[in-house]
């Protein structure tokens, strides 16, 4: 009984530690200093989030192996976390709403676990996007819980503002690329949560870094907005499209790290399709850009054995080593 506390309280960690893949609760703490650092109210939602999704999925009996490592409680941290930015963090019947959200999210994920596991695919934030979605598109239908008094949904137009970037903003979307996964426009959140990305292994690190240089430059090179680069925005599904195909779900190697970066830049460019296509109704990209990336990428890597299959390569040609560093556990 003494040790379910500490054990809870663990897996409630690696249940932010795992939104970007690693079973790690000394990597959760970090993040969740870096949240409270932004906005105590966003730190307090995230690991109200992730605790309740992981005492929900506890009590309706998820694999223990799951819950213990923290994958019953990413996507709820981040619903938690969306609820609050879009409907105003002070108000009680954001609180009402968010708990209510990480308990059915928790169910979702339940559901989207069974129906890809057809095709050997993880859920991933699909979870999330899909509540997320729901709640912002239905919140200006119910007065009680959406404080704008209008409605956000507009028809997408063409991006303007200058497209020259200056020192300042690469390195300030550098870092926001990273801290926009939570919500979180400060870079100083951006470089506590790297910290906690190195912390739990060097591989993860430094392939977040290369999915976030790579989310700036394909921005820069199609010509987004200096604004929308320095703010983040552009960026963040890239870091996790990188952390995803190079050390989590395929083999940190040289192969696979050009393979994961084409996906971050893929995803930099799909982000906007998907803002325009979700604006008429009110909703908003989320994750959506990595996830779509990733399960394509990820089908798609089955037809190439060197991606997949790392060894065969080595054993047929003289290659460099794979890149040396721990994977992140995922589901």
């Amino acid at each position: 009984m003494l040790r379910r506390g500490p054990r809870f309280a663990s897996g409630v960690l690696r249940g932010l530690a795992q939104v970007m893949f690693l079973d790690s609760a000394r990597a959760g703490a970090v993040f969740a200093l870096a949240l409270w650092t932004a906005d105590w109210r966003y730190g307090a939602y995230a690991l109200g989030g992730a605790a309740l999704g992981t005492g929900a999925a506890r009590l309706l009996g998820a694999p223990h192996d799951r819950v213990r490592a923290g994958l019953e409680g990413f996507n709820s941290c981040l619903t938690a976390l969306c609820v609050a930015v879009f409907l105003g963090a002070g108000r009680p019947a954001t609180v009402v709403l968010a708990a209510g959200a990480c308990l059915v999210v928790t169910v979702v994920t339940a559901a989207v676990i069974r129906l890809l596991q057809v095709w050997g695919l993880p859920a991933l934030t699909l979870p999330y996007c899909l509540l997320a979605g729901a709640v912002t598109v239905a919140a200006p239908a119910f007065r009680r819980i959406w404080p704008q008094g209008h409605s956000i949904a507009a028809l997408p137009g063409a991006a303007s503002g200058p497209t020259v970037l200056r020192w300042k903003d690469v390195a300030g979307a550098f870092f926001r690329n990273v801290s926009q996964v939570f919500f979180l426009e400060q870079w100083q959140a951006g470089v506590l949560l790297l910290a906690g990305l190195f912390l739990a292994g060097r591989v993860a690190g430094w392939v977040a870094c290369a999915g976030s240089a790579t989310g700036i430059l394909t921005a820069w090179a199609l010509g987004t907005p200096a604004a929308r680069i320095a703010d983040g925005t552009m960026g963040y599904n890239a870091v996790l499209v990188a952390l995803a195909l190079c050390g989590v779900f395929l083999a940190a190697t040289r192969t696979t790290l050009p393979y994961a970066l084409l996906g971050a830049a893929t995803a930099t460019a799909l982000t906007p399709a998907v803002a325009a296509l979700l604006a008429p109704s009110g909703g908003h990209p989320f994750t959506w850009p990595f996830v779509l990336t990733t399960l394509g990428f990820l089908a798609a890597a089955r037809s190439f054995p060197h991606v997949t299959d790392p060894t065969r390569r080595r054993t047929s040609s003289r290659s460099a080593p794979s890149l040396h560093g721990d994977q992140a556990a995922a589901d």
